[in-house]
């Protein structure tokens, strides 16, 4: 049996970023990919859809956003926080950790309190860089894109 894909284009400025809409050596991806009932979820920062901006330089905002970009892209492929099971986050700087893992619990409370009570698998890693200079963080995941019933 043949798998089926499918991609979810990342878009900033309304433009999805693909040649030939981005300048040559600039990084294209899809924000996720869905493989039957598994959704990858690219890495996520603190770099707005919108204007493709940095929104902020505290490890606190930069890593709420980079959550909230992921609730939004598993979303819209037809997933949820709650069906998360492998989480991947990258620091500019291991010091960071403590506020990283308070702002995830925090924003796992609020929005998926089911992976605040029972957390997805992770590993983190201090990148010797993100893209951007100004990241500070960077959160990759998997998820199911349906959870099957009991």
């Amino acid at each position: 049996m043949e798998s089926e894909i499918k991609k979810y284009g990342c878009f900033v400025k309304g433009v999805e970023q693909k040649y030939p809409n981005v300048a040559p050596g600039t990084p294209i991806y899809a924000n996720a990919v869905v493989v039957d009932n598994i959704v990858y979820v690219s890495g996520m920062t603190a770099q707005k859809f919108e204007d493709g901006s940095c929104t902020t330089n505290t490890m606190q905002d930069q890593m709420w956003v980079a959550l909230s970009k992921m609730k939004q892209v598993l979303e819209e492929a037809g997933s949820c926080l709650e069906n998360v099971f492998k989480t991947f986050i990258m620091l500019k700087d291991i010091k960071d950790y403590p506020v990283m893992r308070a702002t995830e619990l925090k924003f796992y409370q609020e929005y998926a309190p089911e992976l605040a009570e029972h957390p997805a698998a992770s590993t983190i890693l201090q990148a010797g860089c993100l893209a951007r200079p100004e990241f500070l963080v960077e959160i990759e995941c998997m998820a199911v894109l349906n959870k099957k019933k009991d």
